[in-house]
């Protein structure tokens, strides 16, 4: 549940203003603020099974956002690299090819 939710706030942080201003609200207080559904329902005056249902459909979105743009992926792949890099400059006799492809492959993430 704990991966679930850390890649929900991850797509949402990329992904939110692709949303409505609802299913903003809905996925910030769910996974953000920790909400329970019952709460939000309460929030907005609706049944639990709508909050439930927007929620799901919205994770759905970002899922296929992800799909199409991968800045999640993109993300995780760069942060790979730069650990790779700082982790050779720390080495007593970097490889300066070794960071040179390192760079290249940074560079081509975009």
């Amino acid at each position: 549940m704990l991966e679930k939710t850390t890649r929900m706030n991850y797509l949402f942080d990329f992904y939110h203003s692709l949303l409505t201003p609802k299913q903003q609200s809905y996925m910030s207080l769910y996974y953000l603020d920790d909400y329970s559904l019952g709460e939000i329902a309460e929030e907005y005056d609706v049944s639990r099974q709508a909050v439930y249902d927007n929620i799901k459909r919205t994770e759905a979105m970002l899922e296929e956002y992800e799909e199409k743009l991968l800045l999640l992926q993109k993300f995780h792949e760069r942060a790979g690299l730069l650990k790779k890099m700082k982790r050779l400059l720390l080495e007593e006799n970097p490889s300066k090819q070794e960071l040179l492809d390192t760079i290249v492959e940074l560079e081509n993430l975009d």
